[in-house]
């Protein structure tokens, strides 16, 4: 069973910075796209960043200039690197990824979510 395991979610102030990370647990053939969205209270989840497998990034206006994503295949691990988090970033934060299974079935994962809080 493959899972998507996040870390690095917390309370920071405004200004601030943080870094998330996310690999899959279990045994799988490959992974696709990785990526990041959030969602607000009340609001519907969306983009934050996706990345290929290759170089190619994709940001949501609203991130872009301020966070970072990147990936390091070697370790099947995607990160996020946020920098002058602004109160509106508050969400819970999901990684996501396109996995090929052992069946060679290619599906999508989502992980358990974590929490960032930017607030002074």
């Amino acid at each position: 069973q493959v899972r998507l395991v996040e870390s690095g979610g917390g309370l920071v102030e405004p200004g601030g910075s943080l870094r998330l990370s996310c690999a899959p647990s279990g045994s799988f053939l490959n992974i696709g796209t990785m990526g990041w969205y959030r969602q607000a209270p009340g609001k519907e989840r969306e983009l934050v960043a996706t990345m290929p497998s290759g170089s190619n990034t994709n940001y949501a206006d609203s991130v872009k200039g301020r966070f970072t994503i990147s990936r390091d295949n070697d370790k099947n691990t995607v990160y996020l690197q946020m920098n002058n988090l602004k109160p509106e970033d508050t969400a819970v934060y999901y990684c996501n990824a396109l996995i090929q299974q052992i069946s060679r079935r290619w599906a999508d994962y989502w992980g358990q979510g974590t929490q960032v809080t930017v607030s002074s």
